[in-house]
């Protein structure tokens, strides 16, 4: 039975020795890198918005992002590869160091999408030698006055006459813009309408034609608008055109908010030390202040929704990682990732707050920015409520109608995750199929909140073939977000199983964190009832799916002597 402290990120212990040698060493040099820096300075440099430059000369000294973020198909070294698994480690290395070092290197991984998935040679190679060199990179995809609606994109390419453009326009929000030695950048054409005119080209930051306005937060993440004024766009910077443009700026997406949940997870991790340790040495009317039954509370819900969030996030990698064109689970376990677990990150956080209360706001410590950070993250790469609709789309098929599919090992192998820029086109979404979603839950029949929930999936199954919105409540989206929610829940449920089958995570915090998912399921079934447009037999549902948690006094009991075990477990030196 694993200990609490292991099963969360600790610095002082850290040895990813599920990796391979050189992907350990990067990990571990970057913690380090961190460690030796000292809370101090990581504080300090936050609040007076430093821009990241010794961040960036430490990885590009070691090759960091060379090395993470070269597929295989471009390498120039035996350890550059696309790895889903150790980007994620790393994510979670960052979220808990902050949010700002994960921000340059997420929106690199933004900007190197659409060049991964793109069929120009000469671009692919200027990009691996500017990652070789330590370079960062930007996606210019929204901007100022139509956010993400690349539909509408006011960046104008017009023809050149020798098989180029000349591009004129402006993209806001656009992180690393201020030295990114290329932009990837959406754009159409002037000559050409529809989809056929969308053009994906690379930009370069250091252009006289680039014009960097303004960070448009305030922040060390340096969030920029841009604007490109007759910027000469060669046929060598031209990535894709027409749909295939479209398609790779949704792909793109698609890889990029998979490393939320782990930046969330990380942000978490390290509130979490903090506010158990200062919780667990505060004297109030002469006990500690975790003597009373209401924190014990708080922070054990804290605590299992955080093992929550890292089993869904471990679990969703090897899907990941193992998708090809016959196999596009991803695209449902993917927005769950950026959707359900960031918004667990908040609640983490909340719930620890109320505990610690005004030391949360105190300048010295990390929780005071993680308090910040941690409410970015849902709302980044697609709001919360873009991708509950998202999630809806594999409602009934997940649900109701599964299929065989061979099983899913623990993808820790060093491998090149090539399928993920070969996605293709970015629609067919209510076609994907799943396995059994109940085979997850038969394996743990015995343990009681499992079964609570089980019973509650199971009425959501009966809610879809009787109940469900029809036509014209299909158009009331404020009651279908509310429906997504319980969906979300199952979906976040069935792979914490799996991935805790694998782990071998003892049942007693299983049953833990299950009591947590009857409550939620609850809560979002009364908040479907009360919606405004819910019939009478959708609100009949919805109270008679309202359960009560199998109270265990004794299990609670030990699961906060994991919690309380956390105290000192970790500080960051100064």
């Amino acid at each position: 039975m694993a200990d609490s402290a292991s099963l969360l990120f600790n610095p002082h212990t850290y040895d990813p020795e599920h990796f391979d040698p050189e992907t350990r060493r990067l990990l571990r040099a970057t913690v380090d890198w961190f460690e030796a820096r000292g809370k101090r300075r990581l504080i300090e440099d936050y609040r007076s918005r430093a821009w990241l430059g010794d961040f960036l000369d430490f990885a590009a000294r070691e090759g960091l992002f060379a090395t993470f973020l070269t597929p295989a198909s471009a390498a120039g070294k035996d350890d550059q590869r696309w790895d889903t698994a150790r980007i994620a480690a790393l994510n979670e290395i960052f979220g808990f160091y902050g949010l700002d070092y994960w921000y340059a290197w997420q929106v690199t991984i933004l900007g190197l999408g659409p060049v991964w998935q793109s069929d120009n040679a000469e671009a692919r190679a200027r990009a691996a030698e500017l990652l070789a060199q330590g370079e960062v990179f930007a996606f210019g995809l929204s901007e100022k006055t139509h956010g993400a609606d690349i539909y509408s994109t006011d960046m104008l390419l017009t023809p050149d006459g020798e098989g180029g453009f000349r591009a004129s326009g402006s993209k806001y929000y656009i992180g690393n813009g201020n030295a990114a030695g290329l932009v990837s950048v959406f754009g159409r054409r002037t000559d050409v309408e529809g989809p056929d005119g969308y053009v994906f080209f690379a930009a370069d930051s250091r252009h006289e034609a680039y014009q960097l306005v303004k960070n448009v937060v305030d922040s060390s993440k340096y969030v920029s608008e841009f604007r490109l004024a007759d910027y000469p766009v060669a046929p060598a910077d031209i990535l894709h055109t027409g749909r295939a443009a479209f398609d790779a700026a949704l792909n793109t997406v698609n890889v990029g908010k998979f490393n939320l949940c782990t930046a969330s997870i990380g942000i978490c991790e390290h509130a979490m030390y903090e506010a158990v340790t200062h919780a667990s040495n505060r004297i109030l009317y002469g006990r500690p202040v975790t003597a009373f039954p209401h924190v014990r509370r708080e922070l054990t819900d804290a605590y299992v929704r955080l093992v929550g969030m890292k089993l869904f996030s471990d679990r969703a990698v090897d899907y990941f990682r193992s998708a090809g064109p016959d196999d596009r689970r991803y695209l449902l376990f993917n927005p769950m990732t950026k959707m359900k677990v960031t918004t667990e990150g908040e609640k983490v956080i909340d719930l620890m707050w109320d505990v610690i209360a005004a030391k949360g706001f105190e300048k010295d410590n990390y929780f005071a920015q993680a308090a910040i950070e941690i409410r970015g993250l849902p709302k980044l790469e697609g709001t919360v409520h873009v991708n509950l609709a998202l999630i809806l789309k594999f409602m009934r098929n997940h649900l109701l109608n599964p299929v065989d599919y061979p099983a899913v090992p623990t993808r820790l192998d060093a491998a090149d995750d090539a399928f993920l820029f070969q996605q293709g086109p970015a629609r067919g979404l209510g076609s994907v199929r799943f396995h059994d979603w109940r085979t997850a839950f038969d394996a743990y029949t015995e343990v009681p909140n499992v079964a609570r929930f089980r019973e509650q999936a199971d009425a959501l199954c009966t809610f879809v073939e009787t109940a469900a919105p029809g036509e014209e409540q299909s158009r009331d989206l404020d009651l279908l977000l509310a429906v997504g929610q319980l969906f979300a829940l199952v979906v976040h449920g069935q792979l914490i199983l799996e991935q805790a089958r694998l782990t071998g995570l003892d049942e007693e915090l299983l049953d833990e964190l299950f009591a947590v998912l009857v409550r939620d399921f609850s809560a979002h079934a009364v908040e479907l009832h009360g919606k405004d447009s819910a019939t009478e037999d959708q609100q009949n549902w919805a109270l008679g799916a309202v359960r009560r948690p199998v109270v265990d006094a004794a299990r609670s009991a030990r699961i906060w002597e994991r919690v309380e075990a956390l105290s000192g477990a970790y500080e960051m030196g100064q």
